[in-house]
């Protein structure tokens, strides 16, 4: 996902522009609520926000994040044909204290002392960065950087200090009774006794203190706490530094005082974005737009934490399938719960694939609805012509690396140049980056996994009957020709009874037990390519030796009736 800079003149198409008034993908919905913001109160500058705790590394949460508001701010430049100027912030709430120690760090050991300082005067326990905070925001930085996001970074320590939010604190203190109206409904019995919305940092320690106010002195700009361990009190600026807020509080009142127009939340902070919008409006400010995105979970259906590392890294995606498939992931449905695992990368390529095949032929109005107008900020690449018929899918690869049992790129592209001698790594960059995850897929997750088993009497007849069809189609490269030829002997063998299954050229069709039982005995797995497609690249001889392997018993041995592939 590279999207050309967001302070970048739009060109923008009449016939698009139109189209884009009465677009249903979400992000134009959410949009029009910035268009009809703007309607209300004009504004000169519209600004959209993102929020990051680090107290825990970056996850792919917050990457997603950033890729749907980034999307949200281009629609809301073409439906205003880019006549409002826009700014993305990336606020980090690094001064923060640290409550508790993550799981997924290592030397854990140096953090505990430090338990209850702001993140950025935590120890860094990876020894790169001056403090935990600076580590983490820095990891942040580096894959917004590399997914090519325009946006500002903030640090909250820095805001703090620089003195950006005084005006801002100064009115929260000056309705400090109207704050602690909005949150103390909100908060347990045991909790309210003690609670500000200000967290004053120890002179002496310099922790962050969750502790009762004894005196509000609105004049003096000031606090008055005491040490609940000592009992010796203090007085406080709320300026400068010297005191932070709440998070609930903090976050109205970063809105009013940046004056954000648009942030997203995931669905868990239903409740504390109320309670911000009431405090942003008790502060003379207007909430912003935005909504509520489901939360990502883990494969045992589990919320993904970024302190426990339950989840799919950004690196790991990274691994296994493109960035641009992981852009689309996040830009499908997400007021929908989704599960995050390894096992459906493949489809999110593929899928990817098929979008970026399809978006040239679209009229302007099937392009704004297509995600990859969107995961490009309207400029999607050209896609590269892969195989014949588009046959060369991350799938495909997967099965050749599978059924070739290799790791190495060469073997790959050995079957691919013998297919279509017009195709090369050179030629086709991102068919050579398809073929290195397709391998690092295999090498990690399919091989291990690999289950083969023995053909019953009328699978190895109906095998035997494939292989010695295929004996007029040697040398064959044509997936259509060599799909014709499964199904015919498919229909000889396993014809379908049902009446449903209707084969391409209209004929009754094939059961699904013959697909099943050539993916279950050639590639030891549950579900597999086009077959036509998979012996146009493979190679008909070598599909051959392959059935003969299989038939001879070599991937199952004589003493199990399955096995994993060593």
């Amino acid at each position: 996902m590279s999207p050309p800079p967001a302070s970048s003149p739009l060109t923008l198409d009449p016939a698009l522009v139109e189209a884009a008034a009465s677009a249903a993908a979400w992000p134009f919905e959410e949009a029009r609520k910035l268009v009809a913001r703007l309607e209300r109160k004009p504004k000169s500058e519209v600004l959209f926000e993102t929020g990051y705790g680090p107290s825990g590394l970056p996850h792919i949460g917050t990457f997603g994040e950033v890729a749907r508001t980034s999307m949200v701010r281009h629609a809301f430049r073409v439906l205003t044909n880019d006549s409002v100027p826009t700014r993305l912030i990336a606020f980090s709430d690094d001064m923060d204290g640290l409550r508790k120690v993550p799981d997924n760090v290592p030397n854990k050991e140096i953090l505990i002392p430090a338990l209850n300082q702001p993140l950025t005067r935590v120890p860094d326990p990876f020894g790169t960065h001056d403090s935990f905070g600076a580590h983490n925001n820095a990891e942040l930085r580096r894959f917004l950087d590399a997914f090519g996001f325009d946006y500002e970074f903030r640090s909250a320590t820095e805001c703090y200090k620089a003195g950006l939010f005084d005006t801002a604190l100064l009115t929260v203190l000056d309705r400090y009774e109207a704050v602690m109206a909005i949150m103390l409904p909100s908060l347990r019995a045991e909790r309210s006794a003690s609670y500000s919305p200000f967290l004053p940092l120890h002179p002496e320690t310099g922790e962050v203190m969750q502790v009762a106010i004894d005196e509000v002195r609105v004049s003096a700009g000031t606090l008055v706490w005491r040490d609940p361990k000592t009992g010796t009190a203090y007085e406080t600026p709320v300026t400068g530094g010297h005191a932070k807020l709440q998070w609930k509080p903090d976050w109205a009142m970063r809105w009013v005082a940046l004056g954000v127009d648009y942030e997203m939340a995931g669905k868990d902070l239903i409740d504390s974005v109320k309670l911000s919008g009431e405090i942003a409006r008790a502060l003379g400010g207007e909430p912003p737009e935005g909504f509520n995105y489901e939360l990502f979970l883990d494969k045992e259906g589990k919320k993904i934490s970024k302190s426990k590392g339950n989840g799919l890294s950004i690196d790991d995606w990274l691994v296994y399938g493109t960035a641009d498939s992981l852009a689309l992931f996040m830009y499908n449905k997400p007021r929908e719960a989704k599960r995050l695992f390894v096992e459906m990368i493949p489809r999110q390529v593929d899928d990817y694939l098929n979008f970026l095949e399809k978006f040239p032929g679209q009229e302007p109005a099937q392009q704004l609805g297509n995600p990859v107008w969107h995961l490009h900020a309207g400029h999607p690449p050209a896609a590269e012509a892969v195989g014949k018929g588009g046959s060369l899918n991350f799938a495909m690869l997967l099965n050749l690396a599978a059924v070739a049992n290799t790791e190495d790129p060469a073997v790959l592209w050995g079957f691919i140049r013998r297919y279509d001698p017009e195709i090369g790594p050179q030629t086709h960059p991102v068919l050579d980056k398809l073929v290195g995850h397709a391998l690092a897929y295999f090498r990690d997750l399919v091989r291990p996994a690999k289950t083969y088993r023995t053909a019953t009497e009328e699978e190895r007849a109906a095998l035997a009957d494939l292989s010695r069809t295929l004996d007029a189609h040697k040398g064959s490269t044509d997936p259509e020709g060599l799909q014709a030829v499964v199904y015919e002997v498919g229909r000889r063998h396993f014809p379908d009874l049902s009446g449903k299954a209707k084969s391409p050229d209209g004929r009754p069709g094939v059961s699904q037990a013959w697909f099943t039982t050539i993916y279950n005995v050639l590639f030891g797995e549950a579900r597999g390519p086009r077959f036509g497609s998979f012996i146009a690249l493979y190679g008909v001889a070598e599909t051959q030796a392959l059935i003969e392997k299989a038939l001879s018993g070599a991937f199952v041995p004589a003493s199990s009736e399955t096995a994993s592939l060593a």
